[in-house]
């Protein structure tokens, strides 16, 4: 039977009338292969979808939140940008100044609304004294009114307690610069009706009294509020320096003062 059938087959195995049976035959045996193997590949497909899907969104949500570290750091750089820009006008602002300065930075403000007070991280030990004029980078801030070792209290000049002498830089006209708590005014009072002042007029320190040396701008003219025919008007102006931005202010070194009087 064995040699039968062997030579069936070989004597079969190139016969052109089978080939069309062949052919049948592999066509199924191939359909019937892809149909047994289609379970497998499916589930292969989902598998790999839904780890594909899981990567994905693994990797979208790493990219999310690198996207806000980067965020952050660009806020963060674009503050320090801004920090520096100030400090370098602050530190260029010295050319104006005749007298040695010294740079502080502001470590706190008054929690009460109705004082303008700053503490900054240089004392006694530092140099500093009472009276020290505070600039900014555009002009007059205030003084300093208390000096610790270590750090001291300044007043800024919209205190309502606190008062500079100034002239008109226009043309000499001398006045005294209130504050009254406003961080963006400050006023003269019981300024004459005859009196040359004019809204845009520049107020800068007079240098009377010693406590501020002459020079420094101080406000500017922005109103002057009075009844039509009265004897007296009252003039409103706008602190030219930045007081509730920076921090970082100037202190001028100047000689101690012999007559000196407290705001």
């Amino acid at each position: 039977m064995v040699i039968l059938c062997a030579v069936t087959l070989w004597t079969f195995q190139d016969n052109p009338r089978l080939s069309a049976i062949r052919e049948l035959a592999v066509d199924t045996t191939a359909g019937i292969y892809a149909v047994g193997a289609a379970p497998a590949q499916a589930w292969d497909g989902v598998v790999e979808y839904l780890e594909s899907r899981k990567a994905l969104r693994e990797e979208n949500a790493q990219l999310r939140q690198a996207n806000l570290v980067v965020e952050a750091q660009a806020q963060r750089l674009a503050a320090i940008l801004a920090e520096n820009t100030r400090y370098r006008a602050l530190l260029n602002s010295t050319a104006l100044i005749e007298s040695e300065v010294m740079v502080a930075e502001i470590i706190s403000v008054s929690a009460d609304p109705a004082r303008h007070l700053l503490v900054i991280d240089k004392g006694s030990r530092d140099g500093v004294r009472k009276g020290q004029p505070l600039l900014g980078a555009k002009g007059l801030m205030g003084q300093v009114v208390l000096v610790g070792a270590k750090t001291s209290r300044a007043m800024l000049m919209t205190d309502a307690t606190h008062a500079v002498p100034v002239q008109v830089n226009r043309n000499g006209v001398r006045a005294l610069v209130e504050g009254v708590g406003d961080i963006d005014r400050v006023i003269v009072r019981h300024v004459a009706a005859t009196t040359d002042i004019q809204i845009g007029d520049q107020l800068v320190t007079s240098g009377l009294g010693g406590r501020f040396p002459p020079g420094y701008p101080v406000a500017e003219v922005v109103a002057i509020e009075g009844d039509p025919g009265a004897a007296f008007s009252t003039v409103i102006a706008q602190p030219i320096a930045s007081l509730d931005r920076g921090r970082h202010v100037l202190l001028a070194t100047i000689s101690q003062p012999q007559n000196t009087v407290d705001p």
